[in-house]
């Protein structure tokens, strides 16, 4: 079978890869695990030295990544370009970070000495998304590997190119031949290499039936998993907002990366009595907003990934039209090659229209009103999805209250749209997923947390 790389801005073939051969995977397998032991041995400050060599190879060769995710997805290039640097501070993190979080704990016991210290388990598998190609993987990599384990990426088919070039960042910063690899394999070669004895745990970044069927799968073979599924994200607008500051969160919580991204802000949760005015400086601030080649600089959004996926957000507008949401802007697919939609907004959206109970993976914002708080925390927390979630309020206390207690989500913010960072813990809850990355809590995910008592 090939794998088959295709610019969603033209249709127009980049690449195919042929895909591995199960023999290729084991004997790639046994390497790994070979690089892993020597790996496991060396000192935290040997390979913070090398985690530091690939942020400063990410760094200097942005242009030329940006350009591969912006060929193999769509992105905008001046984000494909952050998205680069953004990679180069997770490895900084964890090179500065890694020994101190993992240095043993003593705990004082009726032991003569005892204490928790953590160690590596091994190889650890990842399954990728294409939305965030170089981000994604960085943020699983860096850690597992500042802990000492080893990584094997099965990346989305249709981005080979940005999985190749992260294998070969790894490579030229110095880290050992095989400590990190690519498996260029189909989903459905997936359960073999979970299944194989050498991988010890995996890691999924992607929807909610990919992460079940992982689940499935690694839970068989008694192997850890951490899944970072879809989301359905809240903005709530209260009455004492600053709604100027609240539409530029939810402009750019919404519409980067084209709106394809599972903490993007998919609904805008208002109270009525400011959901006109929110409504009309929203559409004046998106009236202009352009789509078009990801390497223009003028362009407000790339093409979708493909034209499935386009095509399917289309279905989803038109459904929730039939169901009674006002079509306020864009909605319409464009009489021009590749996998482009603009950017759209659904007025009165409600729970039973897939604008509200399904996840929109695309620049299509859904305009929800709530008479009251009380019903805005509701309509935010009536959602299978619990990843992140956002309340705009001049009221900081009232803001940290409803963030902490109320809102049912693995990541919160108060007056700002809803981002991952690497010093703080990232992940969901309910269908969105479970454990966390990032922070000390994200490369704890994958070690041995192991007790040791001495009488």
């Amino acid at each position: 079978m090939a794998l088959k790389s295709i610019n969603p801005a033209d249709g127009n073939e980049i690449a195919v890869y042929q895909e591995m051969s199960n023999n290729e995977v084991y004997t790639i397998l046994e390497n790994v695990h070979t690089a892993y032991s020597d790996w496991k041995e060396r000192s935290f400050s040997e390979r913070a030295a090398l985690m530091k060599n690939a942020a400063e190879i990410l760094r200097n060769n942005k242009e030329e990544y940006g350009r591969i995710m912006s060929l193999e997805m769509g992105k905008p290039n001046a984000q494909a370009q952050a998205e680069a640097e953004k990679c180069a501070l997770v490895c900084d993190y964890y090179a500065e970070n890694a020994e101190t979080i993992l240095a043993d704990k003593i705990i004082e016991t009726d032991a003569s000495k005892s204490y928790i210290s953590y160690q590596p388990i091994g190889i650890v598998l990842a399954v990728m998304p294409w939305n965030f190609p170089f981000w994604q993987v960085f943020r699983f990599a860096a850690p597992t590997l500042m802990a000492g384990n080893a990584c094997v990426l099965k990346h989305a088919s249709n981005v080979q190119g940005s999985a190749l070039a992260i294998e070969e960042i790894f490579k030229k910063a110095g880290f050992p031949e095989n400590v990190f690899r690519t498996l260029v394999i189909g989903s459905g070669k997936v359960q073999n290499v979970i299944n194989n004895p050498r991988v010890k745990a995996v890691t999924l970044t992607g929807s909610t039936s990919a992460g079940k069927a992982v689940a499935s799968q690694a839970g068989a073979a008694l192997k850890k998993t951490v899944l970072e599924l879809g989301g359905s994200d809240p903005y709530i607008i209260l009455e004492d907002a600053d709604l100027n500051r609240a539409v530029s969160a939810c402009i750019t919580g919404r519409f980067l990366n084209t709106g394809q991204s599972c903490i993007a802000a998919k609904r805008y949760i208002i109270v009525e009595s400011i959901r006109n005015e929110f409504q009309e400086i929203l559409l004046e601030k998106l009236k202009d907003r352009t789509f078009g080649d990801p390497f223009e600089k003028e362009i407000d959004i790339g093409p979708m990934v493909n034209i499935q996926a386009r095509d399917e957000i289309h279905k989803q507008v038109e459904q929730s039209i039939k169901k009674g949401a006002n079509l306020l802007l864009g909605g319409f697919v464009p009489n021009t090659p590749g996998a482009f939609y603009p950017v759209t907004v659904l007025g009165n959206v409600s729970p039973g229209m897939p604008a509200f109970d399904e996840e929109l993976f695309g620049p299509v914002a859904a305009i929800i009103s709530a008479e009251n708080e009380k019903e805005a925390i509701e309509l935010a927390n009536n959602t299978p999805f619990g990843l992140g979630a956002a309340v705009f309020t001049r009221d900081d206390e009232k803001g940290e209250f409803i963030a902490r207690n109320l809102l049912e989500a693995g990541v919160c913010f108060v007056n700002n749209f809803v981002r991952s960072e690497p010093r703080l813990p990232f992940g969901g809850i309910k269908n969105s997923g479970y454990g966390r990355e990032l922070s000390a809590q994200g490369i704890l995910e994958f070690v041995n947390i192991k007790t040791v008592y001495i009488s």
